[in-house]
């Protein structure tokens, strides 16, 4: 299966710090389970953000975060569409860039 992109930005080496939260403004269905499935309104951690040719990627990756302990997919981390999020508050500055992997 092919990268998503070459590279991505993160907060840390193993890219384990939150860089952002992130609401949800469209729902998503993942087309697999390497992405995460969206709620309009839900809020995100975003760990990282992949990087295509200098620019902020198609995608994204995080969890859902929620003070539902049920709420589905929460505390899985996979990708997600960038466009479909506004990050609310930024903790971190992306200030590595990493190769990505399989």
């Amino acid at each position: 299966m092919d990268k998503f992109a070459q590279k991505k930005m993160c907060a840390d080496e193993e890219c384990s710090y939150v860089i952002s939260i992130g609401q949800v403004v469209d729902g998503y269905n993942a087309p697999d389970c390497r992405f995460l499935n969206l709620k309009e309104g839900q809020l995100l951690y975003v760990y990282s953000k992949l990087v295509q040719e200098g620019e902020s990627g198609e995608f994204w990756s995080g969890s859902i975060y929620s003070d539902n302990q049920y709420e589905d997919q929460m505390g899985m981390v996979a990708y997600f569409p960038s466009t479909l999020v506004t990050e609310q508050y930024v903790f971190r500055n992306t200030t590595m860039e990493l190769p990505t992997t399989r």
